[in-house]
């Protein structure tokens, strides 16, 4: 292209230009000046030349690496897109949950088939005990186990990925750690399943068959489809901030997990697990090791907390502002993922005491100006839980306790 410019400017012609003035003596003079029609051709070749090169720069520049679509093209223009992009390989990328018990693997199950009505687009994984047996159907005894792993399958089209859980013994404090199938495979500290079950969740970094995967946490609600996440530029993890802690903390939450997969990013996390306290859990590793590096996720509409109902007070850690009011209907239509955190109401698979769940619902808001009650925040929280329940034994067909 540079070069046929180039040819066109050199054969641009001279023109003339004349002028004419009358002399005292009454005889003409006239004056040919050749010039270019434009003012300098050489002037000109250099503009065209820096133009293009600008351009062909801002083209590099807004190219997504690893053939991704750019963020303009692949972000969604409002909350009510769906369908991202047509032309991504949506093989390349997977929702993943992790489950170490039968509650969580009920759990996982439901946000699957929560992804599969609202149509996401993105593949589906699921790390699960190998000791949970799969059996074929109409098996005498089939456990409940084999049951939910099989209707994730079949029904929600979720890959089964299952991982060893190797117990030892809570004397040897180096391990969690990996060993045999390093994908497939964590071992874990017996007598401190909590602290070494979050561990799980780093699994993630280390499913390199993907190019990038959506970790959430299981005890939540997807409201709407986050197949967009997976567009945004190259960072090997996004997250969203916790809001609900002082900002000046810089805590980041866990429970969203946009990871970019990589033997080096796992090995990194492995070597903090086996250095990790006995009060640092999957949160404290993250938050340790991408604490300056990470993308932040805006927690609109990413990540919000079921207790964010139950504070009938200042919304400002959550809104932004104190300027912005908060909207319970509104903000719950804008929201994406909802996570359930009530202390002490426990998780909405437990069911709460009658008096917990009237100690701790939220109240009711009095209006100044209209004297009039505003229930609407207290029956949205105990929507999210009736909800939940609901789906647990209607859609699940089953009843785990």
């Amino acid at each position: 292209m540079f070069a046929a410019l180039s040819q066109y400017m050199k054969s641009l012609k001279y023109t003339s230009l004349a002028q004419s003035s009358d002399a005292s003596d009454g005889s003409t003079t006239r004056l040919q000046i050749h010039t270019f029609r434009f003012f300098n051709s050489r002037r000109l070749v250099i503009l065209a030349a820096t133009i293009l090169f600008v351009l062909l720069l801002a083209s590099f520049h807004f190219a997504s690496p690893n053939g991704l679509p750019s963020v303009s093209q692949g972000w969604p223009s409002g909350p009510e897109h769906q369908n991202v992009t047509s032309d991504v390989d949506w093989s390349r990328f997977a929702y993943t949950q992790y489950a170490t018990n039968t509650k969580y693997l009920c759990n996982s199950i439901m946000l699957f088939e929560i992804l599969h009505r609202l149509g996401s687009k993105a593949d589906r994984l699921l790390m699960y005990p190998s000791g949970f047996k799969i059996s074929s159907p109409g098996s005498d005894g089939e456990s409940k186990e084999s049951l939910l792993l099989r209707k994730a399958r079949d029904e929600y089209h979720v890959k089964l990925s299952p991982i060893e859980v190797v117990q030892r013994s809570s004397n040897d404090r180096k391990l969690p750690g990996v060993s045999g199938d390093k994908n497939n495979e964590l071992l874990l500290i017996e007598g401190e399943a909590t602290w070494a079950e979050s561990y799980t969740k780093l699994l993630a970094f280390n499913q390199t068959q993907y190019h990038r995967v959506l970790n959430l946490d299981s005890d939540s609600t997807v409201l709407q489809t986050m197949d967009e996440l997976f567009l945004l530029p190259p960072v090997p993890l996004a997250l969203p901030r916790a809001y609900w802690l002082p900002f000046d903390d810089r805590v980041m939450s866990s429970q969203v997990l946009l990871i970019q997969p990589s033997k080096f990013e796992f090995d990194r996390n492995l070597k903090a697990i086996e250095t990790a306290g006995s009060s640092d859990y999957d949160m404290e590793i993250v938050n340790n090791l991408y604490r300056d590096n990470a993308m932040i996720l805006p927690h609109r509409p990413y990540d919000m907390l079921t207790g964010e109902y139950r504070n009938t007070g200042v919304h400002k850690n959550y809104m932004g502002s104190e300027e912005e009011p908060f909207d319970p209907e509104k903000a719950l239509k804008e929201a994406k993922f909802l996570h359930f955190s009530d202390w002490p109401v426990p998780k909405p698979w437990t069911p709460p005491t009658r008096e917990i769940l009237e100690q701790k619902k939220p109240e009711c808001i009095k209006e100044k100006r209209t004297n009039a009650t505003d229930c609407r925040q207290q029956q949205m929280w105990l929507g999210f839980y009736s909800d939940f329940a609901r789906r647990r034994k209607a859609i699940l067909l089953l009843n785990i306790q």
